[in-house]
């Protein structure tokens, strides 16, 4: 095997095996230490610039680029609330260590090399990952249309039923509905909707986007409004799902089959 091909596939092995890791952590815990990525970022560097240095030195320029729109991506998403810490340092990392597909490797099933995967490799990682992720939301909205089919009790009451479609949407394909007793139990579902005063009036209205930030008073707030009787015992509420897990299938769906959405609009486009 080529010096190339052997730097390609330590730097193949050492993403999945960080990204597994960190993955596992994240399902478990949902916090990932930042030693893992500096287990991480240092080798992925020195690898992927031997790698230059052996074969092409020139396209320093164009791994540069690569990691430029990479980073501000996954920063612009985790400071508009997209993303997790975790998850921008995991994409930062890939965009080091696997900029470019390892076309000197790797030839993927589609038999097609994507310009995206040529050139903002962890792009289509990440496009591959938001795919994956939006199979949950399919499997989220069928288990709640069933559980309304099956309860006969309509999925939003009261003034949740004046909220925005968008937000009711938002819901249905992230959310289920579950009882307060296991969102007090289980710290790492969200509560999906908050209890407000208006007008001496108790207002039950949806929270599209929960945040860690103030999840155990809005907990405490609907725990005490079951217990008085003002509102039922299930409420909606969603396990905040990993997308470090989702990104590491991503990684590997675009090492083996190639750049989704690409394929996919090809197919359309015909």
């Amino acid at each position: 095997m080529q010096t190339t091909s052997m730097l390609a596939a330590a730097k193949i092995f050492l993403s999945l095996t960080i990204l597994t890791y960190a993955s596992w952590r994240d399902h478990k815990t949902r916090e990932v230490s930042n030693k893992v990525w500096l287990f991480y970022a240092p080798p992925a560097l020195t690898l992927t610039l031997t790698e230059l240095f052996l074969n092409n030195f020139s396209n320093i320029l164009f791994y540069g680029l690569s990691f430029g729109l990479t980073a501000t991506f996954a920063v612009i998403l985790f400071y508009a609330g997209g993303f997790g810490g975790a998850d921008a340092k995991a994409l930062m990392c890939l965009a080091l260590a696997l900029p470019f597909y390892p076309q000197e490797l790797l030839t993927p099933l589609s038999s097609e090399v994507s310009p995206t995967m040529k050139m903002f490799f962890p792009i289509t990682v990440f496009s591959n990952s938001v795919l994956l992720a939006a199979l949950t939301a399919i499997y989220l909205l069928i288990h709640n249309i069933l559980w309304h089919q099956k309860t006969k009790t309509p999925l939003f009451s009261g003034e949740q039923k004046k909220e925005s479609l968008i937000k009711k949407i938002l819901v249905l394909i992230t959310g289920y509905k579950t009882s307060v007793k296991k969102l007090k139990d289980k710290w790492h579902l969200y509560p999906m909707e908050d209890l407000e005063i208006k007008e001496n009036k108790l207002i039950r209205k949806l929270v599209a986007i929960p945040k860690d930030e103030g999840r155990d008073a809005i907990v405490e707030r609907l725990a005490k409004a079951v217990e008085s009787g003002e509102i039922q015992e299930t409420v909606w509420a969603t396990p905040g799902l990993p997308l470090l897990i989702f990104i590491t299938a991503g990684l590997i769906l675009a090492l083996v089959f190639g750049d989704i959405v690409w394929i996919i609009v090809c197919s359309i486009l015909g």
